[in-house]
């Protein structure tokens, strides 16, 4: 029997998920992977996080998004699962924005952190 969840996220670009990671200064190792659980089971992921006690975690693609992949019996991170997955969903938030109006042409003209953690961009773009 596995003891690995699976939770799902709505993250669905690698590249925006690997900047987030390193915006936050998690080490992790980019895929294929293989997540470590309990007894020695194992999952294949994209991204593998180490933890010290010997136990991953990891995002996984299933089709449609990456999941993130651990034996929460041996989580070791300093937030809760739902708060990593906050900072993390934040931090592939603002790369999904300033990678798709860079494509459109946009710039980051102002960035504000606001006292409740939350991130305002005002993009502009010139026109000739």
């Amino acid at each position: 029997m596995s003891h690995f969840s699976q939770i799902k996220t709505q993250i669905r670009n690698l590249e925006s998920l690997e900047a987030a990671l390193t915006d936050l200064g998690i080490e992790w190792k980019s895929g294929p992977q293989s997540v470590r659980g309990y007894r020695g089971q194992t999952r294949n992921a994209q991204i593998a996080i180490e933890q010290e006690n010997g136990y991953d975690l990891g995002f996984s693609w299933n089709g449609k998004e990456y999941e993130l992949v651990a034996d929460l019996q041996y989580w070791q991170q300093d937030l809760t699962v739902d708060g990593f997955l906050r900072k993390v969903t934040q931090r592939y938030a603002y790369h999904t924005v300033i990678n798709e109006t860079a494509k459109q042409g946009f710039q980051v003209s102002e960035q504000q952190q606001n006292a409740d953690g939350s991130i305002r961009l005002l993009v502009q773009r010139w026109s000739a």
